[in-house]
């Protein structure tokens, strides 16, 4: 994809004097994984197999335009980091008291919630893999608590490796899927061309589609893991670029292979599947059913390494993010991108408290059922967080924060707009849909 931001920056001189530009390698790539691993859960591969099964290869388009759109959000994310030395938090702070607010609310009750759906999405498949060893509550804990440590007690060099190999498990499980139901190519080529479903609400049905694939928060925290990997200035924006680009390509490789499956698989036969977690479950009965128990036992794995990486990712990025902000509010001086490489805030308190908010809390709602306020709340602030990332580094990188060369060009802010406002009417509609009479 083309240099977003419109200028021919990857061969100039780097504006920071330690900022020696680097050859762009695949032997450097890492954040991108990382993000692309967090940001695909299982409830990205239940929409695309849904949109699948119900429209065919319709639709192919727009998943590959939820790539390109996040790609443009995390590319922006990486570029302030770089291009500053400042984290996101801190150019967030920069913008007034607002955004502190916002954060803070965001980071309590969305992880809060989050925990809980995290736990249960990698809880499902072991307990098809194993049913007669726990419950789903129980390997939910054992999820969690396990998540828990990995994070606490590695940092980010291994961190990556784990989720290198857990990638590795998603990409070929679902190529192995989407070879194994035999696509038909001429119909997917056909895919391409941008159309809408002939039915009612095609169009939010289509926007829900561009907007789900791949990533919520963890867009933001690509900046961080760029900074965790030991990239602090624009000498490695180069690299970062390629990074992103491998990360989002990985995305469209999972996304895309999915919805083969639904069009060919459920399409097809007119099979309907549920939405959220247990439509994968569902799917892998089906799987028994047409290619047998090994196949279906396969893609179990796959699932399980999709729902661990997400929580494992949000474990470790949102932490960090939280680790951020407190350094921030209580120093009151700019939070520096060398302070995220140096490893500092992996192993400060503020990371390992919200790692236990994550964790332990959550447990509770494993056994309580979900409070049905705070779901909505969860709804409403998960729905407001891209259009706030989105509007907030177009603020951010055409203002006099970002050095002049590394500011946003004419695609860059095209692209970022579309994602603002793309973003702002799933958000409308998230809202519109809540139950707020039985709310209060």
């Amino acid at each position: 994809m083309a240099d977003t931001t419109g200028h021919p920056t990857d061969t100039e001189a780097p504006s920071d004097t330690n900022g020696t530009p680097r050859k762009s390698s695949w032997r450097h790539i890492g954040p991108g994984i990382v993000v692309a691993a967090t940001g695909v859960g299982a409830g990205d591969l239940v929409a695309t197999l849904i949109a699948g099964s119900n429209f065919g290869y319709t639709l192919l388009w727009a998943a590959i335009v939820g790539c390109l759109v996040k790609i443009s959000l995390a590319e922006a994310a990486g570029r302030w980091h770089l291009s500053t030395g400042r984290t996101l938090f801190d150019g967030w702070a920069s913008l007034g008291r607002w955004t502190t607010y916002f954060f803070v609310v965001y980071a309590v009750i969305w992880g809060f919630v989050y925990g809980a759906a995290a736990m249960s999405s990698s809880a499902l498949p072991l307990q098809a893999l194993f049913p007669d060893v726990l419950d789903l509550k129980g390997w939910g804990i054992v999820c969690g608590l396990v998540g828990l440590a990995f994070v606490w007690f590695n940092k980010y060099a291994v961190f990556e490796k784990v989720m290198t190999v857990l990638v590795g498990v998603m990409f070929v499980v679902t190529v192995y899927l989407a070879v194994r139901v035999t696509p038909n190519l001429p119909h997917a080529l056909a895919g391409l061309v941008p159309v809408l479903p002939d039915e009612k609400d095609s169009i939010l049905n289509t926007l829900g589609l561009i907007g789900g694939v791949g990533g919520t928060i963890t867009l933001a925290a690509y900046g961080y893991w760029v900074n965790a990997k030991g990239w602090t200035n624009t000498g490695w924006m180069k690299v970062m670029r390629l990074d992103n680009r491998v990360a989002y390509a990985t995305t469209g490789v999972f996304v895309v292979a999915m919805l083969f499956v639904g069009a060919e698989l459920l399409h097809s036969a007119n099979v309907a599947i549920a939405s959220g977690d247990k439509g994968l479950i569902q799917l892998s009965d089906i799987l028994a059913k047409e290619y047998g128990s090994g196949t279906a036992k396969f893609f179990l794995i796959g699932f399980f390494a999709t729902s661990f990486t997400s929580l494992i990712g949000v474990w470790h990025g949102v932490s960090l993010m939280f680790a951020d902000f407190v350094a921030r509010y209580r120093g009151r001086t700019a939070a520096r991108g060398e302070e995220v490489a140096s490893g500092e805030r992996e192993r400060s308190w503020p990371f390992r408290a919200y790692l236990l908010w994550l964790t332990f809390p959550p447990i509770v709602l494993l056994f309580q059922g979900q409070p049905f306020r705070l779901i909505i709340l969860y709804g409403v602030l998960g729905a407001a967080f891209l259009p706030f990332l989105a509007l907030t580094l177009i603020w951010l990188l055409n203002s006099s924060r970002t050095p002049r060369e590394w500011r946003n060009g004419p695609l860059s802010n095209a692209m970022l707009a579309l994602a603002g406002l793309l973003f702002l009417i799933l958000c409308v509609k998230q809202v519109w849909d809540q139950p707020w009479a039985e709310f209060f």
